[in-house]
């Protein structure tokens, strides 16, 4: 019983020291090594199932001086006694006499001319996902023999040691998911940070965009870029799916495309460009819809490349007009030949309001077909607009629609840029 509670205490010490995969593996070897030590044997080896099966030497260890040492090489041992236990869940415990017949005997035990060995079941993890394996020992030497004492000991080590793993993969996966967090937030943080501030004092327009992640980062994106002769762009992108992956693509897109619009003032010839690059980047089926509009006082050209069509409000007649599409989303076609249409008018108190299909799309719960819909936008775009209302007026009775009518459940990210012409 000292032995036992020792060993468990030995095995638990360590546990709570796991804080990464090297630490994991301390550990399993602790648990073979204190395995040979206390039952003497001289080899000692912790064997997981796979999922098609096949059996996997996880750790092999055979006695030191004063701690155990790798077993080097191919490592043999009773195969057909290691199956049985895991199949069964019972215990083996098996000595052999080296002078008899063989004929009962395994390869492996005539091989290695063992003369005992014991086996027992032990489970990695909990529920469904937990990994089935076993410990085992065994030994040559003629003089040890394991009795059913030993046998009791090793079964009871086995549970703890159980436990034990079990605990210490809780931790890591606690430790994992504590570090994934982390990342998250800081990759939020770098995102938010990419977003750009409204310009300010831009003679002749009011601006204002938002966004949200549907996860920590998202896969939607927007941007004011100001041209060299005065001109300014506005960019709204949404990338396929959202979390971590989107977002990388995200980042890349927006720069690359801010340092097209530098030197390219076209829009379909920049379109063109940051096509070829993601095209040749980008996974099977992830593309990026993007709608990228060159805005001056005689109005904006622009170029929708699958995005879904922003919506432009008539101050004359109070009507809404569509901003169709030009092409497929970017990713798609590699060659694809992007060309900006002629410009289009906006006059004094148009607004001009784009934005991705994480709004329009909007349920209103999870699992329900009730969408917020382009025809609520149509609503409050118009009805804003009409009482002249600020781009960030509008903009945000907007947002805070939506977000009233999810609920607090967010299925995509969510985009828009609103853009009112002054004078």
């Amino acid at each position: 019983m000292e032995e036992l509670l020792g060993s468990i205490a030995r095995v638990g010490a360590m546990v709570s020291k796991v804080r990464g995969a090297d630490d994991l593996e301390a550990l399993l070897r602790t648990i073979v090594d204190t395995s040979v030590e206390r039952t003497r044997a001289e080899r000692g080896l912790l064997i997981l199932e796979q999922g098609d099966g096949e059996l996997l030497v996880r750790t092999a260890r055979k006695a030191g001086t004063t701690e155990g040492v790798d077993v080097e090489g191919a490592v043999k041992y009773s195969v057909s006694t290691v199956r049985r236990v895991i199949e069964t869940g019972a215990a083996a415990r098996d000595t052999f006499d080296p002078d008899g017949d063989h004929q009962d005997l395994g390869a492996s035990i005539v091989d290695l001319k063992l003369r005992a060995l014991m086996c027992v079941p032990i489970s990695m993890g909990e529920g469904e996902e937990a990994a089935r394996g076993a410990l085992y020992v065994d030994s040559k030497i003629a003089s040890r023999q394991f009795n059913a004492q030993d046998l009791s000991y090793f079964q009871a080590l086995s549970q703890q040691i159980s436990i034990a793993v079990g605990s210490a993969k809780l931790h890591l996966d606690s430790l994992e998911k504590v570090r994934l967090e982390q990342s998250l937030e800081i990759a939020s943080a770098i995102q938010s940070g990419l977003m750009p501030s409204v310009p300010e004092g831009l003679e002749g327009f009011d601006l204002f965009g938002w966004y949200q992640s549907a996860e920590r980062a998202s896969g939607d994106f927007y941007d004011f870029v100001p041209m060299k002769d005065g001109r300014f762009a506005v960019v709204v992108g949404d990338v396929t799916g959202h979390g971590i992956g989107p977002a990388l693509v995200t980042a890349s897109a927006q720069g690359t495309l801010r340092s097209t619009l530098r030197f390219l003032d076209d829009p379909g010839r920049a379109i063109c460009f940051l096509n070829e690059d993601l095209s040749a980047r980008l996974d099977d089926g992830m593309f990026v819809t993007l709608f990228l509009g060159i805005f001056s006082k005689e109005g904006f050209s622009y170029l929708n490349a699958g995005h879904t069509p922003p919506l432009i409000w008539r101050a004359a007649t109070g009507e809404i007009e569509t901003v169709d599409g030009d092409g497929p989303a970017l990713g798609v076609m590699d060659d694809f030949p992007y060309e900006t249409p002629s410009t289009v008018k906006l006059e004094a108190g148009d607004v001009f309001l784009a934005l991705t299909d994480g709004i329009v799309e909007a349920r209103a719960a999870v699992g329900s077909e009730e969408l917020y819909g382009e025809e609520e936008v149509r609503e409050v775009l118009s009805g804003l607009a009409a009482a002249g209302k600020s781009a960030e007026e509008i903009g945000g009775e907007l947002v805070q629609r939506v977000l009233k009518f999810v609920a607090g459940y967010r299925e995509d990210d969510m985009t828009l840029v609103v853009v009112r012409r002054l004078s």
